[in-house]
């Protein structure tokens, strides 16, 4: 009987269904007056941690048993410390979900030593919005466009060596020539930001599109940064003219390389539970989650924090993880090359 239950819960979680009312009884009775923690792999301020803290704030409406939800933040190693933490060390019992760099589920196919996880084995529980990436420069680099940085040098603030910040300015130094110098070390996005206003470093090559629309529309209006290219699968529909790295690929095996270190950028914002938690509980978190990100509550808080909310199913984004380890050995050894 018990493995009757494990299956149907299993078809559930893949085809989004609500649990049966059993499960959702056991559930609610196991997050009745508990804690949920979602961990964040940087410091307080960027933007992980806001979809972290305004997810907080209105998920345990839609949890069974209602449980209370924090946000606890682990910075270190680009957000490899939470996701080493998770695979290894969190409870596996649903009371904990995470969210990360969303390159640092590429790490152990780039070799990293340091990445103790297989990515495929988390619980995916959902992605609160896609991904494009920009390289944005302050008005007073003496970089103003991407064919600036071809002759001249960029200072870049980085966060920890496995990051989107530091892997993909070098990835593009690799393939197409620029001179973008990377200052890792910074605990996230929010120091670099702070970083570049000081003029400590001259720019930032991992910052979403939607955060500087939203979050630093003044420094557009006011000019206070060029944007100088965009990395992702696709161009953004609102910034046509910005220069497209895959586009600028010189064979086709570099843009095989581009397109597998820029294959996160479709889990963009993507929340992860540890490995092996019960699937009733995985079910209801994934559920939750998507109620969450469709409540009208939830998008206004969304909406005044700067964030743009796209929801992506766990069970989706599982798949574009299976497809991503599932690259070509040929390709994922030339990544890992570019990528040191």
């Amino acid at each position: 009987m018990r493995a009757t239950v494990s299956l149907v819960i299993a078809s559930t979680i893949a085809l989004g269904l609500p649990l049966p009312a059993a499960a959702q009884d056991a559930v609610a009775n196991f997050y009745k007056g508990k804690q949920v923690s979602i961990t964040v792999g940087f410091a307080s301020g960027g933007s992980a941690s806001l979809y972290a803290q305004v997810l907080a704030r209105h998920m345990g409406r839609h949890m069974p048993g209602n449980p209370n939800f924090v946000v606890q933040h682990m910075p270190g190693a680009g957000g490899l410390l939470v996701t080493n933490h998770s695979a290894n060390s969190a409870p596996r019992d649903g009371t904990t979900f995470t969210i990360t760099d969303r390159a640092v589920p590429l790490e152990p196919l780039l070799g990293n030593p340091n990445a103790k996880f297989d990515a495929r084995k988390f619980g995916w529980v959902g992605n609160a919005n896609v991904e494009y990436t920009t390289c944005i420069a302050w008005h007073a680099a003496r970089v103003k466009t991407l064919a600036d940085a071809f002759t001249h040098e960029l200072v870049v603030g980085g966060t920890g060596a496995e990051a989107t910040a530091v892997i993909f300015p070098k990835a593009v130094n690799k393939l197409i020539g620029t001179k973008i110098k990377v200052v890792p070390g910074y605990p996230g996005s929010t120091e670099i930001l702070l970083a570049m206003e000081r003029g400590e470093v001259e720019g930032f090559c991992a910052i979403g599109w939607t955060f500087v629309k939203l979050r630093k529309g003044d420094w557009l209006r006011d000019k206070k940064i060029n944007v100088l290219f965009q990395m992702a699968l696709a161009r953004h529909p609102e910034i046509p003219d910005v220069p497209f790295i895959p586009d600028l690929a010189k064979t086709p095996e570099d843009r095989q390389v581009f397109e597998f270190l820029f294959a996160p950028q479709e889990f963009g914002r993507a929340f992860f539970a540890p490995p092996d938690v019960p699937p009733a509980r995985l079910a209801a978190l994934r559920q939750a989650f998507e109620r969450t990100l469709k409540d009208r509550q939830f998008l206004d808080d969304a909406d005044k924090a700067g964030l743009e909310v796209q929801h992506v199913g766990g069970d989706e984004v599982q798949t574009l993880i299976e497809r991503i380890y599932a690259t070509p050995k040929a390709v994922t050894e030339r990544a890992r090359t570019i990528a040191q």
